[in-house]
């Protein structure tokens, strides 16, 4: 018995479809991870990758996100920046507000904001648990 024997996939999965294929048959997971992903996609990724945490987290578990944030319509002047090339490049894009449109979008799929830390480049590190 090795570790290996405990782990499936890797899945390919499309965070903006309604059902994400063979990774819907092994859950429930314990967690899901999603690093520099919600602002370098349309803000339907966001949506679709909270909506599948709330189907397929097991009861506490957690989706970690890390990246560049805005909170409570604050942002950094680095992330501000950032957020004017990602516009540029597709205006679906940008640094997503923490408070304003990620917790909310949390809340309606059943999960709740667990731990939040300070990263370097004034990332953060961002932790739902799953509220079942």
């Amino acid at each position: 018995f090795s570790q290996t024997d405990q782990l499936e996939g890797p899945y390919l999965v499309d965070a903006c479809a309604v059902h994400w294929g063979d990774a819907e048959t092994s859950g429930p997971y314990d967690a899901i991870v999603a690093t520099n992903m919600i602002h370098i996609a349309p803000f339907a990724a966001a949506e679709g990758l909270f909506a599948g945490a709330g189907r397929l987290l097991a009861p506490d578990g957690a989706l970690f996100l890390y990246g560049p944030f805005a909170q409570d319509g604050d942002i950094a002047p680095s992330h501000a920046g950032f957020a004017a090339q990602l516009k540029q490049r597709d205006t679906r894009w940008g640094v997503r507000d923490l408070i304003r449109e990620i917790v909310p979008l949390a809340k309606a799929n059943g999960l709740k904001l667990a731990h939040l830390e300070d990263m370097p480049a004034n990332n953060l590190s961002v932790i739902f648990r799953h509220d079942a």
